[in-house]
């Protein structure tokens, strides 16, 4: 009930940090399940971070958000490709690739939502 309190009152910029942050916090839980080859714990954190991620890229409007709409889904589509050699490959350096990549972003999506700023994507 309180997460989804928790989701009911916020905006869409900061559901969109949430969602950056649920991606890191799993990713996190990916690298330490690595860590101890814990088979399921790794699946599961990674299938998280898939769902939010496509979420992410599926929520893209590309035709009014141009170039940076762009640029986001290229991104978005090599953190996935990234997270795939997670599970096929047990790549560690991919976790730490993809956490590169989404942690300015999040960063990013957290200053514009602070300032109230509806971007176009």
């Amino acid at each position: 009930m309180y997460r989804r309190t928790n989701v009911d009152t916020r905006s869409p910029l900061e559901l969109v940090v949430m969602l950056y942050d649920g991606a890191l916090q799993s990713l996190g839980q990916a690298r330490d399940a690595l860590a101890r080859n814990d088979l399921a714990a790794r699946t599961t954190a990674v299938s998280r971070t898939l769902a939010i991620l496509t979420e992410l890229q599926g929520t893209l409007n590309v035709k009014e958000g141009g170039a940076i709409a762009e640029e986001l889904d290229r991104l978005y589509a090599f953190s996935i490709s990234r997270l795939l050699d997670v599970t096929t490959k047990r790549d560690q350096t991919a976790i730490e690739d993809i956490v590169r990549v989404l942690t300015p972003l999040r960063d990013g999506w957290s200053q514009i939502a602070q300032q109230g700023i509806a971007p176009e994507p």
